[in-house]
């Protein structure tokens, strides 16, 4: 995590737990840096005009008036609930840590009467998977928003094992499974890899080149592929 993220977080963590105080060594362990580095950081906050103070005692920390620093979000209980389940669904994704992130930054602009019926409601929908997956490495998230070439060791649905590299083209989600679609230099071509096969991921730090990828180009044998983008469905084949 970068600084500027970190000084984000520490204030969503400090509205999280208003108006209780959170001590600069909890804090330190849980952003794993020093307190020297909390301390400094939370400086910067209170001299940016974020209204943080210290509470002094065995129990105290620093506190955050939530009051003046972000404004709720207008999300209607529906509006809120949807986005919950949304990030939810992504939980084994290469898209779970931001998905993580971005809940938690969604509950702490909320005013708290939404909150709490969306968590009321939230806590009575549950997703219905066919078992344990395995996550997908962060890696396949990076690539293709960073743009890099991968390096990854694949085990494909038979057991053996291929190192693969691979230019990042896009993602297709189903169920819990979540696949990095990618031009394969070892097959020349498009390939779509497993996110829970991907043994072991780098980045090469080579830019992938511009290639262009249309839903035909998937070869998909069954379902429906649809966009995340706009809810249309681009591509339909036989069940």
């Amino acid at each position: 995590m970068n600084r500027t993220d970190r000084l984000y977080a520490l204030v969503e963590e400090l509205r999280a737990v208003a108006p209780r105080p959170r001590s600069t060594r909890r804090l330190a362990e849980q952003f794993e840096v020093s307190t020297r580095t909390i301390e400094r950081d939370l400086s910067a906050l209170q001299q940016a005009g974020v209204p943080i103070w210290a509470e002094p005692g065995r129990t105290g920390g620093y506190c955050i008036d939530t009051s003046h620093t972000l404004a709720p979000l207008g999300f209607t209980v529906d509006e809120a609930l949807a986005v919950t389940i949304a990030l939810g669904m992504l939980s084994t994704s290469p898209f779970r840590t931001a998905a993580t992130s971005a809940l938690r930054k969604v509950v702490a602009v909320m005013d708290q009467g939404t909150l709490h019926e969306t968590a009321d409601l939230a806590s009575r929908i549950h997703l219905l998977d066919d078992g344990p997956a395995l996550n997908a490495p962060t890696e396949l998230a990076d690539a293709l928003r960073l743009g890099n070439v991968l390096r990854f060791a694949y085990r494909d649905r038979d057991g053996a094992d291929t190192l693969r590299t691979v230019e990042p083209l896009g993602y297709v989600g189903k169920g819990q499974d979540w696949y990095l679609i990618g031009w394969c230099r070892l097959r020349d071509g498009i390939r779509a890899f497993r996110g829970d096969r991907v043994t072991s991921a780098e980045a090469t730090g080579e830019r992938a080149p511009r290639r262009s990828l249309r839903a035909e180009d998937l070869d998909i044998t069954y379902g429906t592929l649809r966009s995340v983008r706009t809810g249309q469905r681009v591509s339909q084949t036989p069940t």
